[in-house]
């Protein structure tokens, strides 16, 4: 009996000859790297970034960038991500954001969100 060649393993990357995790954007709904996604979570009603991944509860995964923010907000994305019923708050971590993107116009570097 012939063997068929082994396949590759679904909803993985390979990185430097390695396999990395993938999650999906919570705005765009595009899979990437898990390196490449910021993980949000929700304390106390109130959505926050998670840069080292060590909060508890359920998270969500969101490109750094305002549009994907502003596209998960307008698909009401994040109630559904966090299995949690009506609105959430996203003030701070827009604030976090914009922050972020006036660094990178500016040139600076960027370390954490």
């Amino acid at each position: 009996m012939r063997q068929a060649p082994p396949t590759p393993r679904r909803g993985r990357l390979m990185e430097r000859g390695r396999t990395a995790p993938v999650r999906t954007c919570a705005g765009c709904r595009v899979r990437t790297a898990k390196s490449d996604l910021l993980r949000l979570v929700v304390v106390e009603g109130v959505i926050v970034p998670d840069p080292r991944g060590r909060l508890p509860g359920r998270g969500a995964h969101l490109h750094p960038d305002l549009a994907c923010l502003e596209l998960a907000e307008r698909r009401r994305a994040f109630p559904r991500a966090f299995r949690l019923p009506g609105p959430l708050d996203v003030s701070a971590l827009r604030e976090r954001l914009a922050a972020r993107a006036a660094q990178q116009q500016d040139g600076r570097t960027v370390s954490d969100v």
